[in-house]
């Protein structure tokens, strides 16, 4: 899904790091390629908190900025 390598890749930045993706990638598939649930994420998408109903019908574009904000439990 996410290939560092494809020459088809662009570019997000994700928590300020650049990151290579597949074109058209949607939320859900990024936060699934990191290895996390969506439930347990908060996203920030170009500076506006993005729905958890929207994650799967947003798509990544070149140069998108985005923040990943994990839920951790505790006590």
């Amino acid at each position: 899904m996410i290939n560092a390598n494809d020459q088809e890749a662009i570019i997000i930045f994700c928590n300020g790091e650049q990151r290579p993706i597949t074109p058209g990638l949607s939320v859900t598939a990024l936060i699934g390629s990191l290895g996390l649930h969506p439930d347990m994420v908060a996203v920030e998408l170009e500076g506006r908190v993005l729905p958890r109903s929207d994650y799967e019908k947003s798509t990544l574009a070149a140069g998108n900025r985005l923040e990943l904000i994990r839920f951790v439990g505790g006590g």
